[in-house]
């Protein structure tokens, strides 16, 4: 075989390595827009970012709630945390993953102390851990939603933290409430876990790994 064919067929492979490699869809964490307790609206900021930069990974794009009947969800690795695991029990959590294939998946979590993005397994073992050790009123469900699809369809007033008089729980963002032609506010179709009614599909903890990890291939 000719050296200028073993070239050609060498850069042919580089190219494809390249082409297969996970493109970074955000800047740098502190870069992103973020507001302390409004992480739906923090993850659909970086929607509307990567939806203008990469509309082309978008198809790859998934967002998720996580809660329970209960509203009580263990989150460890959580910057709100106060102790040396850094565990926080949310009523609900919003992070933003990217599935680039069967292998590859990756996290975007702007309240976790964990790097951004984390590969999705090291973020489960370290943020999720197992539903084995918990009371059942804190095991975590999914609910999984096709980032365009939430995109174009998410909306909230905000209501939820307001108290009874009015005032804000805690300061708002400083941009307009979010909402669509249909809607000012649908939060609670998102946060709400059963199975059979709103958004994308509903998970639990194995289903949900299993749906992102194929440890078998």
């Amino acid at each position: 075989m000719a050296v200028n064919t073993q070239l050609h067929m060498a850069n042919n492979e580089n190219n494809k390595k390249t082409e297969r490699s996970p493109r970074p869809l955000f800047p740098k964490r502190e870069d992103c827009s973020h507001v302390s307790c409004y992480c739906e609206e923090n993850v659909w900021k970086l929607c509307q970012d990567a939806a203008l930069r990469v509309p082309e990974e978008m198809d790859r794009c998934f967002i998720v709630f996580i809660s329970n009947p209960h509203r009580t969800v263990p989150l460890w690795k959580q910057r709100a945390g106060r102790e040396d695991d850094r565990l926080v029990i949310w009523d609900y959590h919003v992070i933003f993953m990217y599935s680039w294939d069967s292998k590859t998946c990756l996290v975007y979590d702007l309240d976790s102390e964990l790097p951004f993005p984390t590969f999705f397994h090291k973020y489960v073992t370290e943020t999720f851990r197992t539903d084995q050790v918990l009371k059942s009123d804190f095991h975590r469900f999914f609910r999984v939603v096709p980032a365009k699809q939430f995109l174009q369809n998410f909306a909230s007033d905000r209501r939820h933290m307001k108290r009874p008089d009015g005032s804000w729980i805690k300061p708002p963002p400083s941009y307009p409430a979010i909402y669509t032609i249909s809607s000012t506010h649908n939060l609670d179709e998102y946060i709400n876990m059963d199975f059979s009614v709103g958004p994308g599909q509903v998970h639990n903890l194995t289903d949900f790994v299993q749906r992102f990890y194929k440890i078998n291939k």
